[in-house]
């Protein structure tokens, strides 16, 4: 081989790693009859799961899948975040909350039904309605989804359009869920409740708590206040918390961003040590009174038909520690 044709090689061999080290992940949805997978590269990301598949029942015997839920999530480097339970059985985690399932968007006591809490009952329930394989503005595949909130006696209360986009990368991925809620009964009320509404399951190892059964907690709390762990976080406003543990020696972590053209923005949290990371914007009574507020005040959402309410959150997976500044940027970025 002459210094010409090997410089030529040489050159093009660099320009294909390169290439390769810069090509942007590929997401992909691949429709199953009970789900749709996310897949990054060949690699699940999550699945959009909205009925169980009869070959994969549940772990857990009479638990029903009562609203559609994303499930598992998993960061680039293929760590999964959320706990198992009640899909699978994974030695070491509890088993408690049933309902509490992958990444879930539900509520309590809207007209008298309870959809936060049932996992038993066929009703109330979050029936999933259709979607469409669409993409975002950047051209990436997104999910657009429609759901009935449907209450005892078969009564469809709201209707939800749901998109969720996805922006994988190599030491993050990104997901974005716009919500928009829709009254089909002449009015819908909703009550002020802790138990609500944007919500994720966490990995046992993921939680704050520490159990003699269960083994140790890694994770801690942070919000964009500088307030730490459940104690500072619970009950209160914040732009973004994230919670950040320890697996197999990484670090690992998800941060929920709450949009300004959110509904009640900034959202209150219903962040717990022993796994339930929630944000929860219409709970504003019932936190404030948990804070002994002077003269706590509802906020009471009430939609008369035909009216609608926009719910925005992103949720970012990560590997590798997040300062505070960063998910203040990466606020910032999202909030634009």
């Amino acid at each position: 081989m002459t210094s010409t044709h090997f410089r030529t090689l040489l050159a093009v061999t660099l320009l294909m790693l390169a290439t390769a080290a810069t090509a942007k992940p590929e997401v992909e949805l691949k429709q199953k009859a009970n789900a749709i997978d996310v897949l990054v590269d060949g690699e699940l990301l999550t699945s959009y799961i909205h009925g169980i598949d009869p070959a994969q029942p549940m772990a857990a015997e009479g638990i029903l899948l009562t609203k559609p839920v994303l499930y598992p999530l998993r960061t680039p480097a293929g760590i999964t975040v959320t706990r198992g339970w009640p899909f699978e059985k994974i030695r070491g985690e509890k088993q408690d909350h049933p309902h509490h399932i992958g990444l879930y968007f539900t509520y309590d006591q809207i007209n008298g039904n309870n959809f936060w809490n049932n996992s038993k009952q066929p009703l109330p329930a979050i029936k999933h309605v259709g979607v469409e394989l669409t993409s975002d503005r950047q051209g990436r595949p997104a999910l657009a989804t429609a759901m009935v909130w449907t209450g005892k006696g078969n009564t469809p209360l709201l209707t939800e359009r749901r998109l969720t986009s996805f922006t994988p990368g190599a030491d993050q991925h990104i997901i974005d869920i716009d919500i928009e809620l829709q009254a089909i009964a002449d009015e819908v009320k909703f009550g002020d409740t802790k138990e609500g509404m944007f919500a994720i399951r966490l990995a046992q190892w993921l939680t704050e708590n520490t159990d003699s059964r269960f083994g140790l907690g890694t994770g801690a709390y942070l919000s964009c206040n500088g307030d730490e762990k459940e104690r500072g976080v619970w009950g209160k406003r914040a732009e973004w918390v994230r919670i950040e543990g320890n697996k197999d020696g990484k670090t690992v972590g998800i941060a929920i961003l709450n949009h300004p053209s959110s509904t009640n923005y900034p959202t209150y949290w219903h962040a717990r040590g022993y796994g339930a990371f929630s944000a929860n914007p219409l709970g504003q009574y019932a936190f404030q009174r948990s804070h002994k507020v002077e003269n706590p005040k509802p906020f009471g959402l009430t939609l008369k038909r035909n009216e609608k309410a926009p719910f925005k959150f992103r949720v970012i997976l990560y590997d590798g520690p997040r300062t505070k500044q960063q998910l203040d940027d990466a606020f910032k970025q999202y909030a634009q």
